[in-house]
């Protein structure tokens, strides 16, 4: 029997010839990460601090293909994967501090910890009071349901990730209290929500990251989807970063095999669509990440492309323009580019919306047509995805011309409106209307 693209053999090696285990490191291991890179030790205690508030989780790919050790810290993918205290709020670094270099013990460090977080909106845009149909006195559950046409569904064992990004907006996910995260462990839950709604086309497997789970088990969840009543589901979307933190896991994972030929299957009943989550354009240079996007093509899933605009990481046209047209060249259809969420080290990344706008514009403008997807900035808020298309002149005053391309209710979608122009602003929440004193879904 012939063997498809999507399963021809894919050599994945590290430099003794055998194919490499995933082993995170996190706190435990920083010592000897810094020890083993030569990263000074105040930055390793930067480092340390952060870590007590912000997940922090890398491996050996990010450690040695990725980031340019010559260039920390001010590497880019350093800045991604290591948080920093500076990221944290200037009031109480002092006090993280003091707790780090007294030695203290756990019990100490908690109530700090847990006043922090609960500080930086751990749960931003409703996600908990407005999304989450199915909330508990326990729990939030395992699906958000924002717009009609889509759910989001949280399995359980896909919440963690390869890495933690230091921006990530789901942050709550990997530390903080169990009860406040989403998840659902059994398919059930998923079936019977989507049976009840029949406006629903289109789930999306997030987290965390799906790929984490044993490919038995990601594939399990979404072959339920086959079961009788759920005609009208037609796409399914997986989140991922795994193919620029883990690449290995779609080349030679134990099961990497097993997920490609589900993907396969898949595809042929449905829209399969893998959304990848990248940052850098570096994330699209090495060969096993290269060889991880054709793989995963050669099944028949499609790949989007979306990724958060941060300073000092990617605050530069010509970086979106080598991170879309590297997506081109491998098939990737670029999708969003977002602005950093109002939650976690928002501060310490934020771009003000009067500098994204000439950044995604110059970007863009470089693009061939086909490359001409990507929508952005755009801002996930409460309400929906609002997209700056750009700063006009109305009347003698500037303005942001902003439209919904989500939206709770369908009768705000891709209607204009303006905001008063703000050099600063960097979030829906702190624009004012050009006229009027609120805006139309504020009603």
């Amino acid at each position: 029997m012939a063997t498809s693209p999507a399963m021809a053999t894919t050599t994945s090696t590290t430099s003794t010839g055998s194919a490499r285990e995933y082993r995170p490191y996190g706190l435990r291991q920083l010592t000897e990460i810094g020890a083993r890179f030569g990263i000074p030790d105040e930055l390793v205690e930067s480092v340390a601090i952060a870590a007590r508030v912000l997940p922090f989780r890398v491996n050996e790919y990010l450690l040695t293909e990725l980031i340019d050790w010559s260039a920390v810290p001010d590497d880019p993918i350093f800045r991604l994967v290591f948080p920093r205290a500076e990221m944290l709020p200037a009031e109480r670094r002092d006090e993280l501090t003091a707790l780090h270099r007294a030695g203290a013990p756990a019990p100490e460090w908690s109530p700090v910890v847990a006043s922090i977080r609960d500080d930086l909106n751990p749960h931003p845009a409703g996600q908990i009071t407005l999304n989450a149909p199915l909330a508990t006195a326990e729990r939030p559950g395992g699906i958000q349901h924002k717009y009609p046409e889509t759910i989001l569904f949280f399995p359980t064992a896909g919440q963690t990730c390869h890495a933690y990004c230091t921006f990530c907006f789901r942050w709550p996910q990997f530390v903080g209290p169990t009860e406040q995260r989403f998840g659902e462990r059994e398919a059930g839950q998923l079936v019977d929500y989507l049976r009840r709604h029949p406006e629903v086309r289109d789930v999306l497997f997030t987290g965390g990251d799906p790929l984490m789970m044993k490919s038995s088990q990601l594939l399990g969840y979404i072959d339920a989807l086959d079961e009788p009543g759920l005609e009208h589901i037609d796409t399914v979307r997986i989140g991922t970063k795994a193919l620029t933190y883990w690449p290995d896991r779609v080349l030679t994972d134990p099961d990497a095999d097993e997920l490609l030929q589900g993907f396969e299957r898949v595809a042929k009943r449905r829209r399969l669509v893998v959304v990848a989550h990248l940052t850098h354009p570096r994330e699209l240079t090495t060969d096993k990440a290269i060889a991880a996007f054709r793989r995963v093509r050669a099944t028949g899933a499609l790949i989007h492309a979306q990724g958060a605009l941060m300073r000092t990481i990617n605050d530069e046209s010509d970086l979106w323009c080598e991170l879309w047209t590297r997506q081109g060249q491998l098939g990737v259809v670029p999708y969003y580019q977002f602005m950093e969420r109002d939650t976690g080290p928002k501060d310490y990344f934020s771009v003000p919306l009067a500098e994204a706008v000439p950044i995604f514009r110059d970007a863009f403008s470089r693009l061939p047509g086909l490359l001409r997807t990507v929508r952005g900035p755009v801002m996930s808020a409460e309400p929906g995805k609002v997209v700056v298309d750009g700063i006009v002149d109305v009347g003698g005053r500037q303005a942001f011309a902003l439209r919904f391309l989500q939206a709770r209710r369908t009768e705000w979608l891709l209607r204009p409106f303006f905001a008063a122009f703000d050099p600063s602003a960097t979030w829906l929440d702190q624009l004012k209307p050009l006229d009027g004193d609120r805006f139309f879904f504020e009603a």
